[in-house]
């Protein structure tokens, strides 16, 4: 079960493992985030962005050092991370690392809704999403070589781990098409039948059951 935190905001993490580097002013902390693509793994909303910061530094995540001024620039506040900061980035990452789950999906969401669609538009729309998946494996997989030569495999990792949930979805798409293509699938012909007669499938116990069941 995931802790209770003080800010359950992943911005918050994010913010620690910059600061764990040096101390920073927002403007710096942000730009770093952006520089290393954090806004991709942890899918940030920057409009919260000096909300988060405040409140990391109500709760003694992080203490301000100094203002500075650059130019005619406004006054920047520079933020260190605490000794209860450091201790929340190393115990947030262990629960991320160690405990699963669950996590909306869009994907599912419509998977849940496919006998919507008639078996033959879902199968069109299937291979359509399976093109673009191949695609996006193909540049990601170049993506990742060519960062392999500059930074040591640790930093890539969760790269590492995104090309490995797309080809399993590539795998397991391909599967559904050929079920769904040779007419395999269990329930073809009834979720077909649906579309184009209109006829539901029998419930269970219902009047499709056979006959001399019990009552």
């Amino acid at each position: 079960m995931a802790k209770r935190r003080k800010i359950d905001n992943l911005l918050a993490l994010a913010v620690l493992s910059v600061l764990v580097q040096r101390p920073m002013h927002p403007y710096e902390i942000a730009t770093t985030l952006r520089g290393w693509g954090k806004d991709q793994d942890m899918g940030i909303k920057w409009g919260s962005f000096y909300t988060v910061v405040r409140n990391m530094e109500r709760h003694g995540l992080i203490a301000a050092v100094e203002s500075v001024r650059e130019g005619r620039r406004p006054e920047r506040t520079v933020y260190r991370i605490t000794d209860s900061g450091r201790a929340e980035l190393v115990d947030w990452t262990r629960e991320l690392v160690s405990t699963p789950v669950a996590e909306q999906s869009r994907f599912r969401a419509g998977l849940s809704v496919l006998a919507a669609l008639h078996p033959d538009e879902a199968t069109a729309l299937l291979r359509r999403r399976l093109e673009l998946l191949e695609e996006e494996l193909r540049a990601e997989r170049a993506t990742l070589a060519e960062h392999l030569r500059t930074l040591p495999r640790l930093f890539l990792v969760e790269s590492e781990y995104d090309l490995a949930i797309r080809e399993a979805e590539v795998a397991w798409i391909r599967a559904l098409l050929a079920e769904l293509t040779s007419g395999s699938y269990p329930g073809m012909d009834q979720w077909r039948a649906f579309h184009e007669t209109g006829a539901l499938p029998a419930e269970p116990g219902g009047p499709g059951e056979r006959s001399d069941a019990a009552p």
